[in-house]
């Protein structure tokens, strides 16, 4: 049974190859002083930097420049953000890269006006804002994340060896999105990979969760197909912009909170992931690659119903003469070979992960309880070692 919900996304998109001059219809919305967010330069390199300051100086507006976010945002890099957001007294926040960056920014806005530290407040006792909230804008770059879209942020603190994201409230939501599938042709084959995976991933955290046949599970299903199939195409020619088309709007679609309803989603790979990388500061694609089909296999006979259906209608397996575990299995081994065509990491080894790092990955797990089983320390860490 499909249960009770609230749904409500206010982000905008702007799609398309022409879709940045639609910043300029955002821009006078907001007040004159922008901090300009982005990573380590590569859009200098291919002219979307020009662009956007092109349109941002056109509209009259004053750039504060906060370049330099990681794949992997930092605590440290969230307090210079809030630094530089109070000195310049920032009005508007544009975020001009994937989902690190989008994370980022959002992690600034809720922080800039907070007069607590905001790391203690949001990542470790998971409060939401009490102050005024800066307002976010994002140009995506990378396909992915789903964060143009959606209001979680996940931030690093390496000192305490703790990868964390908050899920705030709507109100925290970037105000406009803008999304060319052109910006992401430069990106690197292995984030474009890692992405891809980031967005599979982000479907399964929802889909296999709970025993209803809804429409969420519905949705689910073709959109991994969707992203089965382009991704295949664009590993041969990552310049095709179909391909690349559907990756990015099916990457919006896999995070903007739309499959999780009716579903008490899992989100358990992500936290294995999310704590081997603070260990490793692997790629977050990645290390969801890694440890996930040691855990789907781990808890495949608590949701054998699911992962029947996943095989068959995502897979397209065949259940003559197979018992249901058989069929399972089957459908996570085609997983399997897909994820090892397309290109990520099979194993947290690969990533930098090592047999002494294992005890304290296990304790940086947040263990959660949407899935098909709640899993103890002892079972963490052993998926975790199947996962070396």
């Amino acid at each position: 049974m499909l249960g009770n919900f609230c749904y409500k996304n206010a982000t905008k998109l702007y799609f398309g190859d022409d879709s940045l001059k639609y910043l300029n219809e955002e821009l006078p919305k907001y007040g004159k002083n922008v901090q300009l967010i982005y990573g380590g330069g590569s859009i200098k390199k291919n002219g979307i930097y020009d662009q956007v300051i092109e349109i941002l100086q056109a509209n009259g507006k004053n750039i504060v420049e906060d370049a330099g976010v990681m794949p992997n945002p930092t605590v440290e890099k969230l307090y210079d953000g809030i630094r530089i957001a109070r000195e310049n007294n920032v009005d508007f926040l544009l975020a001009v890269g994937g989902g690190s960056c989008c994370d980022y920014a959002k992690a600034v806005s809720v922080s800039v006006n907070c007069d607590e530290d905001p790391w203690d407040k949001y990542y470790i006792r998971f409060e939401e804002p009490s102050c005024e909230i800066v307002p976010v804008g994002c140009i995506l770059t990378m396909a992915g994340t789903g964060s143009e879209m959606n209001a979680g942020s996940v931030i690093t603190n390496h000192e305490q060896k703790l990868k964390i994201g908050h899920v705030f409230g709507e109100e925290v939501m970037p105000k406009f999105s803008i999304l060319n599938p052109r910006f992401t042709f430069s990106l690197p084959k292995k984030q474009m990979v890692a992405g891809i995976y980031d967005i599979f991933n982000h479907i399964c955290e929802q889909y296999f969760s709970g025993e209803d046949d809804n429409t969420s599970d519905y949705l689910a299903e073709a959109l991994m197909k969707s992203v089965i199939h382009s991704s295949l195409i664009a590993i041969e020619n990552p310049e095709d912009y179909e391909a690349r088309s559907n990756i990015m709007w099916t990457a919006t679609w896999a995070l903007n909170t739309l499959i999780s309803r009716g579903k008490s989603t899992d989100w358990m790979v992500h936290m294995l992931g999310q704590a081997a990388g603070a260990y490793t500061d692997a790629t977050h694609g990645m290390t969801l690659s890694a440890v996930s089909l040691p855990y789907y296999r781990y808890i495949m006979l608590y949701g054998l119903k699911k992962f029947v259906r996943f095989a068959k209608e995502v897979w397209d397996v065949s259940s003559e003469g197979k018992t249901e575990e058989q069929v399972a299995e089957d459908g996570l081994a085609a997983m399997e070979n897909w994820m090892k065509k397309i290109g990520v990491a099979m194993s947290l080894s690969e990533l930098g992960a090592t047999e002494d790092m294992i005890d304290g990955i296990t304790e940086a797990t947040l263990i959660l309880e949407g899935g098909y089983k709640i899993l103890t320390k002892d079972e963490v860490k052993e998926i975790l070692r199947k996962s070396l």
